[in-house]
């Protein structure tokens, strides 16, 4: 199937943007039916909009903590309890990486 640019105009926005043959090509291979109907800047927008708001990537209750391999104060994404210990995300790494070894 020959894919050739396509001039498409945006739903959120009004301003019109090219869907090229490759991103055609791309969706296709995806099995996506629907053509785009934001353009790149809004779907970027609408990305972040919704990741704020709660989406996959909302942001996380942190909680103050002092690793205990290097005594640096970091933040982890649960809250520390007695006897159990805290790293931060580079003893932490460390630790893991060293483990698979």
């Amino acid at each position: 199937m020959g894919f050739t640019d396509k001039t498409l105009q945006c739903s959120d926005c009004g301003a019109t943007f090219t869907f090229t043959a490759e991103e055609q090509e791309f969706h296709a291979s995806r099995g996506y039916t629907n053509e785009p109907k934001r353009c790149p800047a809004c779907r970027e927008a609408k990305r972040a909009q919704y990741n704020s708001s709660g989406g996959y990537r909302s942001s996380r209750q942190m909680y103050p903590a002092v690793c205990v391999e290097c005594g640096k104060d970091c933040e982890v994404p649960f809250e520390p309890r007695e006897g159990r210990p805290v790293y931060c995300s580079e003893c932490y790494n460390k630790m893991k990486s060293g483990s698979q070894q």
